[in-house]
C-alpha cells in the first residue's frame, strides 16, 4: 500500500516533518494567534485553542498584510513557530515572511487535504520535490 500523498505548486524552505494540523479557516498570525504562546485564540477560529509550536499547519488561505511578514520572523524568535506552513492560497507578504524567518511554506494543493490526511497524522513536507507525504495516520 502506498503511502498518501499531496502535490504542492510552490515550495520553499528544508525539508521537515511534524504532527499535520488542518484547519477549514483561514490563517492570520497578526489577528488569530498569541504570539507569546503560539495558540490559536481568535474567538470562533475553527481551531481556537490549539498551538500552531513545531506543527505542520494546513490552511485554506492566508489572511493578512504587511504585518504578518514580521510576525513569522518573531514567532521563529519565541521558538513557537510551525514547522511549516501549508496553504491553499497565500500572498507575497506571507511568502516573504516565512523566507525570512527560516519557516518552510507550500502554496497550492492536489487532493485537498482533508482527502489524505487528518490532524494529527505525522507528515514529511519535502520543498524540493514539491510533496508532501503522511509517514503515520493518527491511531
Amino acid at each position: 500500500m502506498s503511502a498518501a500523498r499531496l502535490r504542492v505548486a510552490r515550495a520553499f524552505g528544508p525539508p521537515v516533518e511534524g504532527v499535520a494540523l488542518l484547519s477549514e479557516e483561514g490563517f492570520s498570525p497578526r489577528y488569530d494567534l498569541d504570539r507569546w504562546s503560539g495558540v490559536i485564540t481568535k474567538a470562533g477560529h475553527k481551531l481556537e485553542g490549539q498551538n500552531i509550536k513545531d506543527k505542520v499547519c494546513f490552511f485554506p488561505t492566508a489572511k493578512g498584510g504587511i504585518a504578518a511578514g514580521w510576525a513569522f520572523h518573531d514567532l521563529q524568535w519565541k521558538k513557537i513557530a510551525p514547522k511549516a506552513f501549508i496553504f491553499g492560497v497565500t500572498n507575497p507578504v506571507m511568502v516573504q515572511g516565512a523566507v525570512f524567518a527560516g519557516i518552510t511554506i507550500t502554496e497550492g494543493w492536489t487532493p485537498h487535504p482533508g482527502e489524505v490526511l487528518k490532524t494529527g497524522d505525522w507528515v514529511r513536507v519535502d520543498p524540493l520535490g514539491r510533496s508532501i507525504e503522511v509517514l503515520r495516520s493518527k491511531p
